[in-house]
């Protein structure tokens, strides 16, 4: 009889320790359906955030020196003849650089300086030649966004080299950023006047660039700017080439760095919507600086909008503490100075001046 209690109690002990075992296992199961898909979010998630992250420093390609190869090449916007360019042969020539030219510089394909294939060629063989210190864009216009993501960095990493150019460069700027080498946004062959004393200034900062020297400006105040100091990377370019890059890995991440903007014949309320933009991306939140250049409105429009623009820039970074400056003499515009995209700054926003000084 004993021995049947006994039984019958070890049985009714397993029974309970099978259930308890089958509920935690059941429990654990549906922890695992609910908890897997949150961590692969995560995951993914923290990766679109992460994978545009840049180092401190960025590589800064050799300064140039007497004797060194430049390179022109038109990536986007077609080239009507040599005389469209021949400002920056000369003052390549100058300076002492020996001015060579990609092979499709002059090819016309519509808008375009050639087929893609052609463009993406010139630019590649750029890119790979290691006896190419600078790569400088005929102009900007439309183009380089078809080719870069069939671009091959890994001969420029061994050999890093200028990119020079603004506009439409401006995606070539970002990419190289994402990829850690600092870039010059400044003035292009096509829009140097030699003869026009207003762009003396934007030469001189170019050549500083270029060759090494000491690169530092300092600016009279606009009544509209936001007082503050601050360093960090600077990044940037035209605006409407930032906006079009949001979402793609030459996106940037603004995160401690100072962003340039400028643009060209954009109307107000596109201005507003693309700031507001790249607010709701989050540019703005982590940002150390704002440093708004030349902006030449859409011809003919009166102010419908009833907004300046800097009233559409001062608004979209409400909510923020860092310096705002506004007419930088960059861009679209004559007195186009040179800015080295990827170089830390310091920027000094007071009442009567601003001080911008590269490290």
């Amino acid at each position: 009889m004993f021995i049947i209690a006994l039984h019958f109690s070890f049985g009714i002990k397993a029974y309970f320790y099978v259930n308890i075992l089958k509920t935690m296992l059941r429990f654990s199961f549906l922890m695992f359906l609910f908890l897997v898909p949150q961590l692969i979010f995560s995951t993914e998630k923290d990766s679109c955030k992460n994978n545009k992250t840049t180092p401190n420093k960025l590589t800064q390609p050799s300064h140039l020196k007497k004797g060194d190869t430049i390179l022109i090449l038109a990536p986007a916007g077609r080239i009507t003849g040599e005389e469209a360019i021949e400002a920056g042969i000369e003052l390549a020539t100058k300076w002492g650089l020996e001015v060579i030219y990609g092979k499709h510089l002059y090819t016309i394909n519509n808008t375009f300086a050639g087929t893609d294939e052609q463009r993406l060629g010139d630019l590649q063989n750029a890119l790979d030649n290691p006896n190419i210190k600078a790569i400088w864009s005929a102009r900007g216009g439309y183009g380089l966004v078809r080719i870069i993501d069939d671009l091959d960095f890994t001969e420029f990493k061994k050999h890093p080299k200028w990119i020079i150019g603004y506009s439409d460069v401006t995606i070539l700027h970002n990419k190289l950023h994402n990829l850690g080498y600092q870039t010059i946004h400044g003035q292009m062959p096509a829009t140097l006047d030699l003869d026009n004393p207003i762009q003396e200034k934007s030469i001189i900062s170019l050549k500083k660039t270029l060759f090494g020297e000491p690169l530092k400006y300092k600016l009279p105040a606009s009544e509209r700017n936001r007082k503050g100091k601050s360093n960090g990377q600077l990044v940037g370019g035209n605006l409407s080439i930032l906006y079009s890059m949001l979402g793609s890995d030459t996106s940037l991440d603004t995160s401690g760095k100072i962003l340039f903007i400028e643009d060209i014949g954009e109307a107000l309320y596109h201005i507003d919507r693309i700031m507001i933009s790249l607010k709701r991306a989050g540019y703005f939140k982590n940002c150390k600086g704002l440093i708004v250049g030349d902006f030449r409105l859409k011809k003919n429009e009166g102010n419908t909008f009833g907004k300046t623009l800097e009233d559409i820039v001062l608004e979209a970074v409400e909510g923020t503490d860092f310096p705002v400056v506004f007419n930088f003499p960059a861009g679209h515009v004559d007195d186009n100075r040179a800015l080295v995209l990827g170089a830390r700054i310091e920027l000094n926003v007071t009442e009567n001046k601003v001080n911008i000084k590269f490290d």
